[in-house]
């Protein structure tokens, strides 16, 4: 009988953005100064009419952006659009460089034999996300999305991703079964999934992402909380997170290779290869007796 290759090599990153990857919310970058909305008034009314009428406030973001937009004759609002003010977003030091240096660094340390897909999933918008100069690393993109009427304009949201709601596309990362119009309701062996959580990091930076890290570490994953250092109430979450088992490490998001990050994020790596080893090593010895 011929040997089964083993298929369950396969490293994801999963990373939340706003806070995460980028200092700032995305809309900051992007819309609101397209508007000439400052962006304190901005979320506090979304706060305030979320709090007043007992509406999801991820929704009602959504909502008043559009509201806004459409105040101002003069501006459009087409996946084109939001895919060239992504290209105002700034990051945290190194994440441009940060993908391929992990990427390396997989393959270096498992002779080739472990590959590494890169995801987002975030509670921003996709139209936002899809034109970041950082989206060829990412395998798939998950994120909140409006529905386009005929004439390409953004007319109401049409996918909504909240705190709790993540934790969906981590399963369909784990299943396999990436695209929305895919189940993943059905039983599937633990043996039979692509990606096991066991092979999971999860980055995020604060109490948003709690349900995904949640997720990732009573499943056998691994996650890691970041924070702004300029920002000292986001290092206390993080340590938070950390007290409360949340995740494995909080670091200063600083994606330099040289950073504490990085030195935290390869240790998990190290790891996660160690066991896809052993994971194939007693796959393979299962297949010798049969």
């Amino acid at each position: 009988m011929s040997k089964k290759p083993f298929f369950q090599n396969t490293i994801a990153i999963v990373y939340d953005f706003d806070g995460t990857l980028s200092p700032q919310p995305m809309q900051e970058y992007t819309v609101l100064p397209k508007i000439g909305v400052e962006p304190e008034e901005f979320w506090a009314q979304v706060h305030k009419e979320a709090r007043e009428t007992g509406s999801d406030p991820m929704l009602t973001y959504m909502r008043l952006m559009m509201e806004k937009l459409y105040k101002h004759d003069d501006v459009k609002v087409t996946r084109d659009d939001f895919a060239l003010m992504a290209k105002r977003i700034k990051y945290f030091p190194g994440v441009e460089t940060w993908f391929p240096q992990i990427d390396a660094y997989i393959n270096e340390r498992s002779g080739g034999r472990v590959r590494v897909q890169h995801y987002i999933i975030s509670a921003g918008q996709k139209e936002i996300l899809e034109g970041v100069s950082i989206r060829k690393h990412f395998k798939q993109i998950y994120a909140s999305e409006y529905h386009f009427n005929q004439y390409g304009i953004a007319t109401f949201p049409k996918l909504l991703i909240t705190d709790t709601s993540k934790t969906q596309f981590l399963f369909r990362i784990n299943k396999g079964r990436e695209l929305l119009s895919e189940s993943i309701n059905e039983h599937m062996p633990e043996e039979r999934r692509p990606i096991p959580f066991s092979n999971m990091i999860y980055l995020g930076d604060g109490m948003t992402d709690v349900p995904s890290m949640a997720l990732a570490k009573k499943s056998g994953g691994h996650a890691v909380a970041v924070y702004n250092p300029k920002m000292p109430k986001t290092k206390q979450i993080c340590m938070g997170l950390l007290d409360a088992g949340r995740v494995d490490f909080i670091a200063p998001a600083d994606y330099r290779a040289t950073s504490k990050l990085a030195a935290r994020v390869r240790l998990l790596l190290d790891s996660v290869i160690a066991g896809i080893a052993y994971a194939e090593e007693v796959a393979a010895c299962k297949s010798e007796q049969s």
